[in-house]
C-alpha cells in the first residue's frame, strides 16, 4: 500500500491510499483539483501533469521518451515534472509528494 500526497494548486495537502493502478486514476477517482486526464491516462494530453517533490525525484523514476516529448508542449514543465497516468502505484511510491501544476 502507497501513500502519495497531492499538493493542489490551492495550497490543499491531500493523502490517500492505493495499492495498484495509476497514480491518475487515483487522483481523478478522489476528485484532485487540476488532474482531469483527459486522455483516459495513454500519455497524450498532458492533464495529468505534476511536479514531484524534488527529495522524491528518485522514487518516481525517469520519464519515457514520450513522455518527455508530451511534456515539452507544457509551459509548466520543469526539470521534476512528469504525467501522473505514467506512474504506476507500486511500495516504491509511498511517501511521495506531487504537487498539481497550473
Amino acid at each position: 500500500m502507497a501513500k502519495i500526497t497531492f499538493i493542489t494548486t490551492d495550497n490543499e495537502s491531500v493523502t490517500l491510499e492505493a495499492d495498484s493502478g495509476s497514480v491518475m486514476e487515483l487522483a481523478v477517482q478522489n476528485n484532485i483539483k487540476g488532474i482531469d486526464g483527459d486522455c483516459g491516462g495513454v500519455c497524450s494530453c498532458a492533464t495529468c501533469h505534476v511536479h514531484v517533490a524534488p527529495e522524491h525525484v528518485e522514487k518516481a523514476g525517469e520519464a519515457s521518451e514520450i513522455e518527455k516529448d508530451m511534456l515539452e508542449l507544457d509551459d509548466n514543465a520543469d526539470e521534476f515534472s512528469r504525467l501522473c497516468c505514467q506512474l504506476d502505484v507500486t511500495d516504491q511510491l509511498d511517501g511521495i509528494i506531487l504537487r498539481v501544476a497550473v
